[in-house]
C-alpha cells in the first residue's frame, strides 16, 4: 500500500510538473508587437560535456539570429528527471527541445536501437557523421517513427567512439563472462553484452559513478570524453579503447509545438541545425582527444589504457553479428527495412 502510495504521488508530480512547464514555455508579445518565444531545452549531459555545451551554442545562436525574441534556457541532466523521465516531458510538452539518446528510447522506437549495434558503422568518425547527416534510412523513415511518438528529430550526430572501462582488462569476449556491465535501458544493448556472455545491468548514469565504485556493477561504456569529464576513470583499473561502437545522439523537438509555429521561426530553427552539424563535430572531436590525454596522464587515478588489435577487434565482431537478427525479430519488417538500407549506405560511403 506504501509502494502504491508514493507511486501514486510520484505520477501526479510530474503531471504538475509538465503543467507547470508548459505554461512557463507559452509565447508573449513583445514591445514592438513581434511576438517573442520563451522555451526549453533539455539535455544527457552536465554544463562541459558535448550535449550541454552544444544545446548552450544553439540557443545562444537562435536568440541572436531572432533579435532576442527566441530564449532557451538550457537544462542539465538531473535538472528534469532522469533519462526517460526528460524524454516524457517531450513527448507531452514539457519541454520543447531536447537531445536524445536512442538507447533511451529502445522499449518506445523500437527501430532506434539499431544505434546499439556493435560494429555497425565505420572506423572513420568523419565519414560516420556524415553518413548521420544524409542517409534516407535515418532522416526519413527513422525518423517518421518517432514522429509517431510527438518526437521529430533533426538531427543525427555523434559524440564520438564508444570505449569500454572495467576493474579488469577486456581484451576477449572471455573476458566479460559473468561481467557486471552497465547498459542504457535497451533491449538491443542488453543482448549485445549477453552475446559476449556478459551480466549486463540497466543503469542511469546519474548512478554510475557510485554504482562503480561499490562494485555493484564492473565496467560502462561512453565516448571517452565523458568517461573522463564523470570521473569513472577513477573509479576504474582499465579503459579499453575498442571503438565497438558510436555515441550516436538526436536534437529533438515536440512534433506538435513545432508544427504550430511560425515558417520564419521553423526556418531559423532548422537553418542553426545545419549550422550546428559541423560545430559538433569539432566539440566532440577536441573533447575525446584531449580528455584522453588526461586519462593517461592522471597519476592520482592511473588506468591502464590499452588499445584493442585488428584481430580483438574481429573476435567481438563475429560475436555480434548475429544480434542484427534478434533486432530484426524484435522491430519487424519495418525495421528491417531501415537496418538494410541503412547497411546500404555505409557500404555505398566506403566505397
Amino acid at each position: 500500500m506504501i509502494l502504491k502510495r508514493k507511486q501514486y504521488l510520484l505520477i501526479v508530480s510530474t503531471f504538475l510538473l509538465s503543467i507547470l512547464l508548459v505554461a512557463c514555455g507559452s509565447d508573449a508579445t513583445g514591445g514592438d508587437g513581434e511576438e517573442t518565444y520563451n522555451w526549453k531545452f533539455v539535455t544527457e549531459e552536465q554544463q562541459g560535456q558535448v550535449q550541454y555545451e552544444y544545446a548552450a551554442e544553439f540557443a545562444e545562436r537562435l536568440h541572436e539570429k531572432s533579435d532576442g525574441r527566441i530564449n532557451m534556457e538550457v537544462y542539465e541532466f538531473g535538472g528534469l528527471g532522469s533519462e526517460v523521465n526528460q524524454v516524457e516531458l517531450l513527448q507531452s510538452g514539457g519541454v520543447e527541445f531536447a537531445i536524445v539518446s536512442p538507447g533511451f528510447t529502445g522499449t518506445m522506437v523500437s527501430e532506434g536501437q539499431l544505434f546499439a549495434l556493435h560494429f555497425l558503422f565505420t572506423d572513420d568518425m568523419r565519414l560516420n557523421q556524415q553518413i548521420l547527416d544524409e542517409s534516407e534510412a535515418l532522416n526519413v523513415h527513422l525518423t517518421e517513427k518517432y514522429e509517431q511518438f510527438n518526437i521529430k528529430p533533426l538531427a543525427y550526430w555523434t559524440e564520438g567512439a564508444m570505449q569500454w572501462t572495467g576493474d579488469r582488462p577486456l581484451t576477449t569476449p572471455e573476458d566479460f563472462q559473468g561481467f557486471k556491465m552497465r547498459t542504457q535501458t535497451s533491449p538491443l544493448i542488453l543482448r549485445s553484452y549477453e552475446a559476449y556472455g556478459a551480466d549486463p545491468q540497466e543503469l542511469s548514469w546519474g548512478e554510475l559513478y557510485t554504482s562503480l565504485q561499490q562494485g555493484v556493477v564492473q565496467g560502462q561504456e561512453n565516448p571517452i570524453f565523458f568517461i573522463e569529464d564523470a570521473k569513472f576513470h577513477e573509479v576504474q583499473d582499465y579503459m579499453m579503447i575498442s571503438e565497438h561502437n558510436i555515441y550516436v545522439a538526436m536534437t529533438t523537438v515536440n512534433t506538435d509545438f513545432f508544427a504550430a509555429l511560425p515558417t520564419d521561426i521553423q526556418d531559423l530553427i532548422l537553418e542553426t541545425v545545419e549550422e550546428m552539424r559541423p560545430v559538433a563535430y569539432e566539440m566532440q572531436e577536441r573533447m575525446n582527444d584531449e580528455l584522453l590525454g588526461a586519462i593517461e596522464n592522471n597519476d592520482r587515478h592511473p588506468t591502464e589504457v590499452i588499445e584493442l588489435t585488428v584481430e580483438q577487434r574481429e573476435a567481438f565482431r563475429e560475436k555480434a553479428l548475429p544480434v542484427r537478427d534478434f533486432f530484426i525479430g524484435e522491430v519487424g519488417e519495418d525495421g528491417k527495412k531501415i537496418l538494410e538500407m541503412l547497411i546500404e549506405e555505409i557500404e555505398a560511403a566506403t566505397n
